[in-house]
């Protein structure tokens, strides 16, 4: 399967946009997992937590859909 289009939960503030996530652990450390994924079932399983988020501080989300796939590089 392909990545043909990514879903990511976006912050708008006063500063401009940014993507939001939650802090979770990971092999002992904190780790920053941002809202962004690749399919539907996934944007929708994240979607409480973004209105968690938004109930607790105020801030505004919006949910964009990016489809135009354009391979930059690779690695290894």
């Amino acid at each position: 399967m392909k990545v043909e289009q990514v879903y990511a939960f976006i912050s708008v503030g006063d500063e401009g946009e940014g993507i939001i996530g939650q802090t979770v652990p990971m092999a002992g450390q904190m780790v920053f997992m941002p809202f962004v994924c690749a399919d539907k079932a996934r944007m929708e399983s994240l979607k409480p937590m973004a209105e968690e988020i938004n109930k607790r501080t105020g801030q505004k989300i919006k949910i964009i859909k990016f489809t135009n796939r354009k391979e930059i590089g690779r690695i290894g």
